[in-house]
């Protein structure tokens, strides 16, 4: 009887164990009851699967937020986010405290501390954020209540809008209406409350760069042989073939610069908003050598540069009505997209290292009427082979004033899926008013919709800067879509998707300051929001100062903690995102700021700019990906790569650091594995009290 009885008290005491410690956050909502699974997502809030709010509770936020009436789309985003807090699993620790109910959820105001369990990239204080955006800003029936009531601030019976009036500095609001994580609660920062699991454990804390290349450059495209090299694209006209080396090798790029693969600059027409674009390599280029560059040109400098004015009858627009922008005439400037061969350089077209610069075909010409927003990137679409081309609006004062975008005859704001394999005669051409040599992939989506032109694959885009396919998921087709005021977007590019501009800038109504060319009513289009971005004020207040670069889904196994994640950044290299998709394949997107420094043992010193850890980057022109999936930025600084975190003294738990830099297992252990591990534990565990036990006996 008495063994029976030490082995249920061992029993007992395993299951104490197993038990979660007092200190641990649990999801609980603010009526003491347990958040409930929703059948489907809420329409105002951004919560699905698990919730403390319905459809109800849902509407009378929406309600309440329409009601403060907030003209700053920045501080409204986020005081819509703070309202939407109410509908957190974790709610109640997020508006109760010491047992007194909040107005509003406690905003983390500082990194989340090393023993706390929430998952958080610890560099956001959030309170300071909403300070710094919204302290000018009035909010009718603003939650932050002065004083809280009886802390700082105004009396409770204060009638101001403003923070600055309410309350006397930021450290007493984010006193009031802030606090940090630690192992016994949480915070809100702005996106709904996550703990650490397996998975955000994982998370990274930092983005480790190396320098290898001094060159600007505007576009990297790995070779098509499958090889350790790459081409790099100046602005000016200029391709390089250049060798990569290897991680931690301490090498540089491997290339003479005297000696480009091809030289273009007699064609191109170089300035701040003006060059070579874009570049694209066939498929098949190891045994056929096709290779094409996107330009601008200057038809009053280069006989070669001819073309239709995108501005027309066709599209409501008169050329001759267009005053002169930046000094130039409507149409001087055009885009072009032409082909060229490495084939009489070497037996192989992998083998070569130059290429004459002779057009083999003029693949698009395009007059632009202004004297900006003309995008220019071309990619092979890795499952189809087709050539896609990014087009921006063509520029304009009032943004897009002749609603070029919405306008389905219209090539500007669009990208266009080409097929270059096949040839049209000049009579098919004419016949079919192309634009160039090439034909229409018969599934084009004007298939479907016999306003479109037949090039058209996506309309409603501003400048898309900068798209890519994921690797892994070539339907996964991201592009950058640089904003007009106030916001910078990411969309998931889709055959057919209408992106909104300028009808919408990212997930905002747009007012155009000039309509000669008419506009679109919302009503008339389903537009398709963006899945990730930012808003000018989250990397600089100046309104402006703010463009996106768009980049790639990190499936390199240098850094596992940014594996499957999608890095993008903003041309003035003040900040980089990394943005998570859950559940996986659903088009959830969280993005988080990442920090980025730079390796001690770089192979060239990077520079760090004035009062910042920052590395002094310049702009970030673009990203790029080798073949074997590393990660590069193209700054005006030089070219730098992603390396293993713990070069840069950052944290990722996946990674195994061995003498020759290469990282372990990214696989994270399965379900079964853990579970295994546990019971193996316990068993361990149990064994031994029960031989302590009955060896004493």
């Amino acid at each position: 009887m008495g063994a029976v009885t030490a082995i249920s008290f061992l029993f007992m005491i395993l299951l104490l164990l197993s038990l979660p410690g007092p200190s641990s956050s649990h999801p609980l909502c603010t009526d003491s009851r347990a958040p409930f699974t929703l059948n489907t997502s809420l329409s105002f809030c951004p919560y699905n699967g698990s919730s403390c709010c319905n459809t109800t509770h849902d509407l009378q936020l929406q309600k309440q937020f329409q009601a403060m009436n907030i003209s700053d789309a920045a501080c409204a985003s986020l005081l819509k986010s703070i309202l939407c807090a109410r509908c957190d699993p974790y709610s109640a620790e997020l508006f109760t405290v010491s047992s007194v109910p909040r107005p509003v959820a406690v905003l983390c105001n500082s990194s989340v501390s090393a023993n706390s369990s929430q998952s958080s990239q610890a560099e956001n204080d959030f309170c300071s954020n909403v300070w710094d955006t919204c302290q000018n800003v009035n909010i009718s029936n603003s939650p932050f209540s002065p004083s809280l009531k009886g802390q700082t601030g105004l009396p409770a019976n204060s009638s101001s809008n403003k923070l600055t009036v309410a309350w006397q500095s930021k450290a007493d609001f984010c006193n009031a209406f802030g606090g940090a994580a630690t192992d016994g609660s949480v915070c809100y920062d702005g996106e709904p409350v996550t703990l650490n699991n397996t998975e955000t454990s994982s998370s990274p804390r930092g983005l480790c760069l190396e320098k290898i290349g001094n060159g600007s450059y505007l576009s990297m495209v790995a070779h098509p042989d499958g090889s350790n090299r790459a081409f790099f694209a100046s602005q000016q006209g200029k391709i390089w073939l250049a060798t990569i080396p290897e991680q931690g090798s301490g090498k540089t790029l491997g290339f003479d610069e005297s000696s480009p693969f091809i030289d273009l600059t007699d064609e191109v027409y170089f300035n701040t908003e003006f060059g070579m674009m874009g570049m694209a390599f066939h498929p098949n280029f190891a045994q056929n050598g096709r290779f094409f560059a996107s330009f601008n040109c200057d038809k009053v400098k280069w006989p070669g540069c001819t073309g239709r004015c995108s501005c027309n009858s066709e599209v409501n627009c008169d050329p001759s009505k267009l005053a002169p922008d930046n000094g130039a005439q409507p149409c001087q400037y055009q885009t072009v997209i032409a082909e060229y061969t490495a084939n009489d350089t070497a037996t192989k077209a992998s083998l070569g290292t130059t290429a004459k610069p002779l057009e083999v075909r003029r693949i698009f010409t395009m007059g632009l009427p202004f004297t900006s927003h003309h995008g220019g990137q071309i990619l092979f679409g890795p499952s189809d082979g087709y050539l896609y081309f990014m087009m921006g609006d063509g520029g304009g004062a009032g943004g897009d004033p002749y609603n070029f975008s919405q306008n389905k005859k219209s090539l500007l704001g669009k990208i266009m899926r080409l097929d270059v394999d096949n040839i049209p005669s000049d009579a098919e051409i004419i016949k079919l008013d192309l634009w160039g040599n090439y034909s229409i992939p018969k599934d084009n989506p004007f298939s479907e919709d016999s306003d479109l032109r037949p090039e058209i694959w996506a309309l409603g885009l501003r400048n898309p800067w900068r798209c890519s396919f994921d690797s892994e998921r070539p339907s996964y087709f991201m592009c950058a879509d640089v904003g007009q005021d106030t916001y910078e977007e990411v969309d998931i590019i889709t055959r057919g998707g209408n992106y909104g501009w300028r009808v919408y800038e990212g997930p905002n109504p747009f007012t155009p300051q000039q309509s000669p060319g008419g506009n679109t009513s919302s009503e008339s289009i389903s537009p398709i929001f963006p899945v990730m971005g930012y808003y000018h004020s989250d990397v600089n207040k100046k309104e402006g100062s703010a463009s996106i670069t768009g980049g790639y889904f990190f499936r390199s196994q240098i850094d596992p903690c940014m594996y499957g994640r999608y890095l993008y950044g903003d041309l003035y290299a003040g900040a980089m995102w990394a943005a998570t998709e859950t559940p996986e394949n659903s088009g959830n997107f969280t993005s988080t700021k990442i920090p980025f420094s730079c390796g001690r043992d770089s192979p060239i010193q990077c520079t760090s700019l004035p009062g910042s850890a920052l590395p002094s980057l310049g702009y970030i022109f673009s990203f790029g990906e080798d073949n074997g999936k590393d990660n590069f930025i193209l700054a005006s600084s030089g070219v730098y790569r992603v390396v293993r975190p713990s070069r840069c003294n950052y944290t990722c738990s996946k990674e195994n650091a061995t003498a020759d830099g290469s990282p372990g297992s990214t696989s994270p252990p399965s379900f079964a594995s853990q579970l295994h591990g546990s019971f193996s534990r316990i068993l361990a565990l149990f064994s031994s009290l029960l031989l302590l036990l009955f060896g004493a006996v």
